[in-house]
């Protein structure tokens, strides 16, 4: 995977606090998306302008996924911008009732880089709100229009932003006896996809280092399940340690020094945390329960697991060090994958009753519980960086004969904005990157 590498970045203060009448209250109950208006970017020629005009299609099309923004048509628009330091006639834009104004331009300042520029206004209030400034190579434009797009979502929210991260995802083909998974990449729009394993061993749960240089998995090489570390950047992997039984289910600490697995062996899965610089392991569960599918607190102090030491699959949650087991879910059914939120203030999980797969959240001490979507499998959930969104796999049921399509999706925290995302192929569990550096 090719590394990004802004050549400068430069932020403009240009910028006053937003006014709490513009910002759209991402806690609260489910409003119409803000309507915005998103200026074509003025170029300094035909080449730039061919940059800008898809470096706006791609902020139009992460804004609006988001289900929080409604752009504005450009046949509507009133005002044509000739520079970038033209002054909106904000009658103009008052006029098609746009909130917000975004105006830009793009320079070509050399043969292989662009300077691209960016001003946020309040339109109502006349005042800017934001203003940034970038210079970068070409082929990076793509990124730049993800870095833009944040920068937009975060000041007329309040909250970070997640369009410039990447997905780590199982791709499948193949019948479903005998079912083809690797593992894939791809920008979180879906462009971008690559392959990082070829198939030839099946691949399942991903997950990537909070550093972003690795991803942990689980594959099925030489037909013995076991956790592997991949580097992305070179395609290099290894083993994670010698143990004589299957090992699975593998997440990173957050500052990335230690792996959680699960180990089974004669019955019976015990979660180990192991030091990756000393290849050191600790078991921090005992007895004869099969506990599994561990995430970190985004502090590193807790962990949240499921198991079945009370005759049924619930969360649990205990100290990092393994003391301080206990128990808590305890509504109808069983619960399964749970992961915490990076802010901490929630846990994701796959919930199982009735004959229907749910995906919910709740808080760390198991009050709150909400389901946020269900179906006939949905599962695997896990949190975009600035854990407002969470992405899973869904599949519906089949005709019989034929198995459905697995597919990914995304939801927001509040259970609106549902949205399959685009893959090539079938795909099953996601990982999401953080905000690339």
């Amino acid at each position: 995977m090719k590394k990004f590498s802004l050549l400068s970045l430069l932020l403009l203060i240009f910028a006053i606090p937003a006014r709490a009448e513009l910002m759209i209250d991402v806690n609260g109950a489910m409003r119409d998306p803000m309507p915005i208006a998103i200026a074509p970017m003025v170029g300094s020629n035909s080449s730039a302008s061919n940059y800008g005009e898809q470096i706006r299609e791609v902020v139009v099309a992460d804004l609006e996924r988001s289900g929080l923004f409604r752009i504005i048509s450009e046949k509507s628009y009133i005002q044509k911008f000739k520079s970038i330091d033209e002054m909106p006639v904000f009658a103009d834009w008052q006029a098609i009732n746009a909130l917000a104004l975004v105006q830009s331009a793009i320079t070509e300042t050399g043969a292989n880089s662009l300077k691209i520029e960016f001003r946020l206004w309040d339109v109502f209030a006349e005042e800017q709100l934001k203003g940034q400034s970038f210079t970068t190579t070409k082929d990076n434009w793509r990124r730049v229009a993800h870095v833009i797009a944040d920068a937009i979502y975060e000041q007329l929210t309040g909250e970070k932003g997640y369009f410039d991260t990447r997905i780590v995802y199982i791709s499948e083909s193949g019948p479903a006896t005998r079912r083809i998974k690797r593992l894939a990449i791809m920008d979180q729009d879906g462009e971008n996809h690559k392959f990082l394993t070829n198939g030839a061993a099946m691949a399942l749960t991903p997950r990537f280092s909070p550093n972003l240089q690795k991803v942990s998995y689980l594959s099925f090489a030489g037909d013995k399940p076991r956790v592997y570390i991949l580097d992305i950047e070179s395609g290099s992997q290894r083993l994670v340690g010698q143990f004589k039984g299957m090992t699975f289910a593998p997440v990173f600490s957050p500052d990335s020094s230690k792996l959680l697995l699960s180990y089974a062996q004669n019955g019976i899965t015990n979660i180990y945390e192991m030091d990756l610089k000393s290849g050191k392991s600790k078991q921090l569960t005992t007895g004869s329960a099969i506990d599994t599918s561990p995430s970190y607190s985004p502090d590193g102090s807790k962990i949240v697991f499921n198991s079945d030491r009370g005759g049924n699959q619930q969360l649990y949650v205990m100290n990092a060090d393994g003391s301080d087991v206990h128990r808590i879910s305890y509504g109808k059914g069983r619960y399964a994958t749970p992961v915490w939120s990076p802010r901490g203030d929630y846990i994701a999980f796959t919930k199982m009753a009735d004959g229907q797969f749910y995906i919910g959240v709740m808080y760390p001490d198991g009050s709150g519980e909400r389901l946020i979507t269900s179906g006939y499998l949905v599962e695997a959930p896990v949190w975009a960086p600035n854990g407002r969104v969470l992405m899973y796999f869904r599949q519906d049921r089949g005709n019989g004969r034929n198995s459905a399509p697995v597919k990914l999706y995304s939801i927001d925290l509040t259970g609106y904005n549902e949205r399959m995302i685009v893959t090539p192929a079938d795909a099953s569990d996601p990982a999401w990157s953080p905000l690339l550096p």
